[in-house]
Order: C-alpha cells, then sequence, then structure tokens
C-alpha cells in the first residue's frame, strides 16, 4: 500500500491529498528516509511524520484493506510517540495563552491608527 494512503487509511490525515502533500514537502519518513507519496510500505516499517507541531513515530503492524474507524486503527499500527513530544505541545498552548487578549493592555500599532483615524475625522 501507498504511503499516503496508509496514512489516510490509519486516520493520520483527512484526506489523500493532505498525506500527499506532506509526503512531498518532507514531513514524512519511512525507515529514516524521507518519502515520496507513492512509496510502498509492509508490516515492521517505522514511519516518523511531522504534524502540528509534533513529530510522530509509528510502526506498521499491518496492511488495512480499506480506512478504519477509530477504534480499529490500533490493530494497524503501533503509536511510539515519546510523551515529551505531547508534553511540549501542551506547553505551546499555555505559552500562547501568556500573550495579550484582544481589547486588554496598550493598543497595538493598528489599534493607534484607527484611533488616529477616528480623531482626524472628529477634526473636520
Amino acid at each position: 500500500m501507498r504511503i499516503d494512503k496508509y496514512l489516510w487509511c490509519v486516520r493520520y490525515y483527512k484526506t489523500r491529498s493532505i498525506a500527499t502533500t506532506a509526503c512531498k514537502k518532507g514531513h514524512i519518513k519511512v525507515n529514516g528516509q524521507a518519502a515520496k507519496p507513492s512509496r510502498d510500505v509492509f508490516a515492521t516499517d517505522k514511519i516518523e511524520l511531522r504534524k502540528d507541531q509534533i513529530n510522530y513515530s509509528l510502526s506498521i503492524l499491518d496492511v488495512p484493506p480499506n480506512r478504519v474507524g477509530a477504534k480499529l486503527v490500533d490493530i494497524y499500527r503501533v503509536d511510539t510517540t515519546p510523551k515529551s513530544a505531547f508534553e511540549a505541545q501542551e506547553l505551546l498552548k499555555h505559552a500562547k495563552d501568556h500573550y495579550r487578549k484582544k481589547g486588554t493592555g496598550r493598543p497595538t500599532k493598528k489599534d493607534r491608527r484607527d484611533i488616529d483615524d477616528i480623531y482626524k475625522e472628529n477634526e473636520s
């Protein structure tokens, strides 16, 4: 089975075209080598993929005949992604919360321009 179809079948990507694009961009490696979308995968292959700033690593147990339900995905692959990758994602979420919410704190440069425009309209 092709790598893009396999990743779509085991629900890592929503569509095959998104999986194909990820392969072309070099986000997917099979056994340590960058994979083209048409590369065949077999049982015992190791896949590394980067998605949403997380480096997933998984081992293929079997090749599914077609797209499988979410509950059946574990029959066809073993996810060996370290927990530290998911913890780093949580830290990124908390870091984003640290930034100023819209409407609080000092005005941004765009806000100042908008304020200046309002004052210019009132003077005219």
